[in-house]
């Protein structure tokens, strides 16, 4: 409980020394995240999120994202993948608006270790972006490094937190920093939610969001041999 105990106060210190919110309606992202297992050492990652300017209306961002996993070992993990994004740069919503697109190529390594019974993960992402924003297209390049510390309370339920920094890597260097706290519920053995919160911090400006995720990570190795199997 001593733990439990610091790391919400460390959450909140963070909190009540943010910057002002740049909105006043607190915004929501609806997310599902995959790991599907297709051998021995490799999964595919499937991802979509669906972002709001208000909790259940006002579109902000759609996300989908897909790579392929290689487990060097049960501790690290190498991938490469493709995401699609477009977003409503505005905060209200106007009739015929047109979105940015965006096409975005990543190369990603995760790290994990454990302390305790803190679990520790370190993700370290490159991203390569190719925006269209209807009157004019840019390249842009990222880092992005995340450290994740989840620690279980039962069987069933868990902490999750975590804190992720971007860096541009052309023109401003800090991109944007992302805090987040949440309840996990373990639902099966390969599936749970989470319910958390969001603290998004951009370098003018600073985004509440209210967070479900639900995560889905089947075993598809029979999927594969059967249908091997049948096509001999």
């Amino acid at each position: 409980m001593k733990r439990v105990f610091l790391l919400f106060t460390l959450f909140s210190v963070f909190l009540s020394n943010a910057q002002q919110a740049g909105e006043d309606e607190l915004g929501a992202w609806y997310m599902y995240f995959g790991t599907n297992k297709i051998a021995e050492r490799f999964s595919i990652h499937t991802e979509a999120q669906f972002r709001f300017y208000e909790t259940t209306s006002n579109f902000n961002q759609l996300l989908l994202r897909t790579g392929l996993n290689y487990h060097i070992n049960p501790s690290a993990i190498a991938t490469g993948g493709y995401g699609y994004i477009s977003t409503d740069g505005t905060f209200l919503e106007f009739p015929g608006e047109r979105n940015s697109k965006e096409h975005r190529i990543f190369e990603q390594f995760i790290l994990k270790n454990k302390v305790w019974e803190l679990l520790f993960e370190h993700r370290y992402r490159l991203e390569q972006r190719f925006l269209d924003f209807g009157t004019r297209t840019e390249t842009q390049h990222r880092a992005r490094y995340r450290i994740q510390v989840t620690l279980p309370l039962t069987d069933t339920f868990f902490l999750n937190f975590y804190d992720e920094l971007f860096i541009n890597l052309q023109n401003d260097l800090f991109g944007q920093n992302r805090l987040y706290g949440a309840l996990g519920i373990h639902i099966t053995e390969n599936s749970s939610v989470q319910f958390g919160y969001l603290r998004n911090q951009f370098s003018n400006a600073v985004f509440d969001r209210l967070q479900i995720g639900f995560f889905y990570n089947p075993d598809l190795r029979g999927v594969f041999k059967k249908k091997k199997t049948s096509s001999n």
